[in-house]
């Protein structure tokens, strides 16, 4: 590139000698070093390159523009010569560019020319693409020339992808969770609701047998319960973990005990006995529950946000209107 560039329009080569200075602190060293000969015309070299994309190099340098043409011809020479010659705006245009132009075919070179450039945003475009699409990815020649030339970055990209499905699998896990978390917060709401009110089939015992109520508006999960508590009054096997349905009753029991905070005037069935025997007995499993209690309690307020404002004043005006029943035996009807 000479200071007196045919792509440029006509002016005084120190006049665009100054203007290059300002643009690329690179090319103002350049500019500013000493000559041998004082009449010389001062050449700066620029290899590795296109001659057009070199043009269009010195062409954005004075005008700060670049056609659709260029960017999509030279797109990747020009990032590297943005990158040389320290010119942000070049570099951030292209970084751009070439994000909108990846395809699998072109995505291993520009995501190599991305690290090497220091172009971080492109960079992670790349890595992302290359994960999405890693098996059509890794049939194209951009690979196999990876695999072969550069092993560290292959390392990285496969580091990367390892990492996205470590990420999901945490997800998943979480979700999976959550949603346990979230049925046994509706299970200890059907529970209560069962013992207090009763629904289609069991209630308390202070409540007529014929009393006929529509089902609930947690029917599913209600109903389910109401088969086990009725499995569990009649069940011979219950004690001593002999019966697997009846060990599910007794931890959902024992589960309503830990978080209830009334267990004087409650009425599910061995809440203040379960109270007691955990504070007697301070097992090691102690803290175990404590935790279950914990995300349990916070899946039902997650919950309860979500809901609609007015769904939750209904219930909770509702939930004002019911009289407590009188305490005495805890008990259940069949």
């Amino acid at each position: 590139m000479s200071t007196s560039s045919p792509a440029t329009p006509s002016a005084s080569p120190r006049t665009l000698a100054s203007w290059y200075a300002s643009v690329s602190p690179v090319l103002e060293n350049v500019i500013d070093r000493p000559r041998k000969h004082r009449s010389s015309e001062r050449v700066i070299p620029i290899l590795g390159v296109p001659y057009d994309a070199v043009l269009a190099f010195v062409r954005f340098l004075y005008s700060s523009s670049c056609t659709e043409e260029n960017m999509e011809k030279y797109g990747i020479h020009l990032l590297a010569l943005s990158h040389v010659y320290l010119v942000p705006q070049l570099k951030h245009r292209c970084t751009k560019e070439l994000g909108q132009r990846l395809t699998i075919e072109n995505v291993v070179d520009v995501l190599q020319l991305a690290k090497m450039c220091d172009a971080a945003d492109l960079y992670l475009k790349c890595l992302k693409l290359v994960a999405n699409h890693f098996k059509v990815v890794e049939t194209t020649e951009g690979w196999k020339f990876l695999q072969d030339h550069d092993p560290w970055l292959e390392l990285d990209i496969l580091q990367f992808i390892d990492e996205i499905e470590s990420r999901k699998k945490r997800a998943r896990k979480h979700r999976e969770e959550q949603r346990l978390y979230l049925q046994l917060s509706e299970a200890m709401e059907c529970l209560e609701h069962i013992c207090k009110e009763g629904c289609t089939s069991v209630g308390p015992y202070d409540m007529e047998p014929g009393h006929k109520r529509r089902p609930c508006s947690k029917f599913s999960t209600c109903q389910g319960l109401q088969m086990l508590f009725q499995h569990f009054a009649t069940c011979k096997r219950r004690v001593n973990g002999g019966c697997l349905r009846c060990k599910r009753m007794w931890q959902l029991l024992k589960l309503h005990s830990s978080m209830c905070d009334e267990p004087d005037s409650c009425r599910v069935p061995l809440c203040r006995q379960f109270k007691l025997k955990m504070q007697q007995e301070k097992k090691r499993d102690e803290a175990r529950w404590k935790l279950l209690v914990k995300k349990v309690v916070s899946a039902k307020t997650i919950s309860s946000l979500s809901l609609p404002k007015r769904k939750r004043e209904e219930e909770l005006g509702e939930a004002r209107s019911t009289t407590p029943p009188p305490n005495g035996i805890r008990s259940f009807r069949l």
